[in-house]
């Protein structure tokens, strides 16, 4: 895989899907419709999904590709594959909340090291560059890259006075308690795959889920915390995340900053 291409591929693609979302958002009242899981979908995810898998398609043939809104995309177990959610954060895009991103990454042997998160009404945009460093971009977005700053996460966050980013949508008393056990400064949250952003940034420090995510949702942010210094480590044990698992199901997860003191029960 030449990474330079790849990243100029999904850059664009992730750009072009981004426009195509907001032309939904932002226009008259559009359809929400429930999957057979019961998510919602609108025409905004099918347009995206159409688009970036075109894209990817075209220009990596040869590379397997898995997306939310093909289900015989899901069959198989990988370990070297393209992974995307045309539109993370439906929830937020129904209710014109603005935390909805385009998630694109590239999973090598179980391990996302390349992706780009793009949240079109929140004009950020973050991605892996070639060599694997994370970067967030300045818009405005052109076709060729503009402005980018190195991003990195918090070096020596005080774990007396930790940020933590959590979900909208999916909080619960489980996570709550979880949280309760550090000591926490400030929270804020968040949807989508921005909260694995925040932390690659800085801007926060841990990002715990105790609830249910798909490799799709997290594989993009996952990458670009990587590329920015952050972990990303299961809850039950505190090993790495690894990607292609069978039915491409996390298991319960923590996001952050290597600084952070994780508790035992983590």
């Amino acid at each position: 895989m030449q990474f330079d291409e790849l990243v100029a591929v999904m850059r664009r693609l992730a750009l072009q899907a981004g426009d195509r979302i907001m032309q939904v958002y932002n226009g008259p009242e559009f359809e929400v419709r429930a999957k057979g899981d019961e998510s919602p979908v609108t025409e905004a995810d099918e347009a995206a999904d159409a688009l970036i898998s075109a894209g990817l398609r075209r220009a990596f043939p040869d590379v397997a590709l898995v997306t939310e809104e093909q289900a015989d995309t899901h069959g198989q177990s990988l370990h070297t594959f393209l992974i995307v959610d045309p539109l993370d954060g439906t929830k937020e895009f129904v209710q014109r909340r603005g935390d909805f991103t385009v998630n694109i990454a590239y999973v090598l042997h179980g391990t996302p090291v390349r992706g780009v998160v793009y949240a079109p009404a929140r004009g950020r945009l973050f991605y892996t560059l070639a060599d694997g460093r994370s970067v967030e971009e300045i818009g405005p977005f052109r076709d060729t890259p503009g402005e980018v700053r190195p991003i990195g996460v918090n070096p020596v966050p005080d774990n007396r006075a930790l940020m933590v980013v959590a979900s909208k949508s999916h909080r619960d008393r489980a996570t709550d308690d979880y949280i309760g056990q550090y000591g926490v400064r400030d929270m804020t949250s968040a949807g989508s795959s921005l909260k694995f952003c925040l932390v690659a940034t800085g801007e926060a420090d841990l990002y715990p889920r105790l609830g249910r995510t798909m490799e799709w949702d997290t594989a993009a942010g996952d990458a670009v915390l990587r590329g920015a210094g952050g972990q990303v480590v299961r809850f039950d044990d505190q090993a790495a995340l690894t990607y292609g698992k069978p039915g491409f199901e996390n298991p319960f997860f923590i996001a952050y900053a290597p600084g952070v003191l994780l508790h035992p029960q983590g």
